[in-house]
């Protein structure tokens, strides 16, 4: 499915951000530094490092859709974001807001949460949030 998502932080930065990142997790997002589409040779994809995978780095999501679409043996893209803060999840329920950057690669589908503002974290983890505290995430609270 082709969707419209937000636009890179810097476009003239994408492709300049190391491979290895944080998957997921945090539950907010402060801005996207670039889309990625990884390419798995054992998949089909065009084999240019001895049969590991790689990535190509894109300044906006349907650049990244099109080329994933037309790809033997890509993944859908993902959003490399960049987190200023977030909130841990250690144990299940278990939450705890830490205040440290963090990069990390996300499923597309994850940017339709609303971005951090300064109430979202704190607002999450106020002793008075509703019973189900993602609906502060998802902007529906």
């Amino acid at each position: 499915m082709k969707r419209s998502y937000p636009d890179v932080l810097d476009p003239a930065l994408v492709g300049t951000y190391p491979a290895s990142a944080m998957s997921g997790g945090g539950y907010v997002w402060d801005a996207v530094l670039e889309y990625r589409v990884w390419c798995h040779p054992e998949r089909g994809a065009v084999d240019l490092d001895d049969g590991s995978d790689y990535y190509y780095s894109f300044a906006s999501f349907a650049d990244a859709f099109s080329f994933a679409e037309a790809t033997e043996g890509a993944e859908k893209p993902l959003a490399l974001i960049v987190q200023e803060e977030y909130i841990d999840e250690p144990t299940p329920g278990a939450y705890r807001h830490v205040k440290e950057r963090r990069i990390a690669e996300w499923q597309v589908e994850f940017l339709s949460r609303p971005r951090r503002t300064p109430r979202t974290i704190p607002d999450f983890m106020a002793p008075d949030a509703p019973s189900n505290r993602l609906a502060i995430i998802r902007g529906q609270a």
